[in-house]
């Protein structure tokens, strides 16, 4: 059981600071590779960590308090985290069955634990370009004289190039869907910071090119032998964003408005901070960011129930795992059309004055699009309406690419396909 703990003072320092020069990093398309670092330092990568490991003991939902709070300062950097934050969340779905399971994978997840304790950071390397990963990876892992060796190219590595460690997706010459956890810093792994989006633009998700990577045997794991709720939880660090952008230009219009002198000669006042219209504006962006903050806090508040169920049959895990798919789903559903409508009124508080490239205030409109863009919404919005009507499951683990001619989209993952999930794509 996690027990809630204060988060450091540095913590909340630090994240702090991560806003000072946020702004430039947009401008000139820096990586925060000295901010992220300063965090990891910190503690933000062990926010969910049993204190017993080093760790703060945070459920979902301080978690997210935390969270939301960095995304207002810096909104590419939770996005950052999100691969480390899944490969945690296995570890201690994991830890709790230690009990049950051999030594050598009792000592394995202990490690790992370890690992993330003394500040190691893991990126993520799933999505493949083109035809790969429609069902089945088109990166392999392979024996060699080495041991095990994986050779592919990813794309949407977010995070991957300030890790130590790439969570890696690949199949084995069996076919089967691998999770393979490996070190970055080797001769046969290449990272591009070649990530060209108009949103989120310092999120390091670019190509991993792997030739012949070497992966330990003990790192070789089944992809449905993972926590349940993976998708879920890869979407909630999405919405942490979405929130984090509201509440950011929320913000930023609030500042705007109160130290700006100049006016309009039919305007209803002589300061622009007490014209009720300009006032009426910056309201509606702080509601919908208010709305935000509390829908991504409640499907954080599903993710505890769903590792609550963790001691439970499988039944419940499927069950609790369905629930916190529907609610991260649904939250995607209910937010983008208004957040992206209230991050467009921050230009009618401002003017002219507004659009100037010296402030970049388009960016919280860029950033909320490409979020809303990753893990089309339009998907969720039939998937929560056949579960209303219909009663069916949500698709949990799901895949994307160029599917080949013996492959049909569907609702369901065809009989006999390797199921895997894509996130971000």
């Amino acid at each position: 059981m996690n027990i809630q703990l204060p988060v450091p003072h540095d913590l909340r320092e630090t994240i702090a600071r991560v806003g000072l020069r946020a702004l430039d990093r947009e401008r000139s398309r820096e990586l925060a590779r000295s901010e992220v670092s300063d965090l990891v330092v910190a503690g933000i990568g062990r926010l969910r960590l049993p204190r017993s490991v080093g760790g703060f003991g945070l459920d979902w939902v301080a978690s997210t308090e935390i969270l939301l709070e960095l995304a207002a300062q810096d909104s590419n950097i939770p996005q950052v985290l999100r691969g480390h934050f899944a490969v945690q969340e296995d570890l201690l779905w994991r830890a709790d069955a230690e009990s049950d399971a051999a030594p050598e994978a009792r000592d394995l997840v202990r490690r790992w634990l370890a690992r993330i304790a003394a500040g190691e950071l893991v990126g993520n390397a799933w999505t493949e370009p083109g035809k790969g990963g429609f069902h089945q990876s088109g990166t392999v892992v392979s024996e060699s004289t080495d041991g095990h060796v994986v050779n592919g190219v990813k794309y949407y590595t977010t995070g991957a190039i300030f890790a130590d460690w790439l969570d890696v997706t690949a199949r084995d010459a069996a076919g089967h869907e691998l999770a393979v956890l490996m070190r970055r810093d080797q001769p046969g792994v290449e990272i591009d910071d070649d990530w060209d989006g108009f949103g989120q633009r310092t999120t390091g998700s670019g190509t991993a090119r792997l030739s012949d990577a070497v992966v330990e045997e003990a790192e070789l794991r089944g992809l449905n032998d993972r926590f349940p709720y993976q998708t879920a939880l890869y979407q909630h660090f999405l919405l942490i964003v979405l929130a984090g952008v509201s509440e950011a230009a929320a913000r930023d219009a609030a500042a705007l408005l109160h130290e700006r002198s100049r006016t309009f000669s039919h305007a209803n006042t002589r300061t622009p901070r007490t014209d009720p219209q300009l006032l009426q504006a910056v309201g509606e962006i702080d509601a919908v960011a208010a709305l935000a903050r509390a829908q991504v806090l409640a499907t954080a508040a599903s993710l505890d129930a769903a590792f609550a169920a963790r001691s439970s049959t499988e039944d419940a895990q499927i069950e609790a795992a369905n629930a916190v798919e529907l609610a991260t789903g649904r939250a995607q559903v209910a937010l983008h059309r208004p957040v992206l409508e209230a991050l467009t009124r921050i230009f009618d508080v401002l003017g002219a004055s507004g659009v100037s490239q010296s402030r970049s205030l388009d960016r919280h409109w860029r950033n909320a699009r490409t979020v809303t863009s990753h893990n089309p919404w339009v998907y969720k919005a039939r998937i929560a309406g056949d579960h209303r009507v219909n009663g069916t499951a949500p698709v949990r683990l799901w895949s994307v690419g160029e599917p080949d001619a013996a492959q049909t989209p569907s609702a369901e993952v065809p009989p006999g396909a390797p199921e895997k999930v894509t996130p971000g794509a």
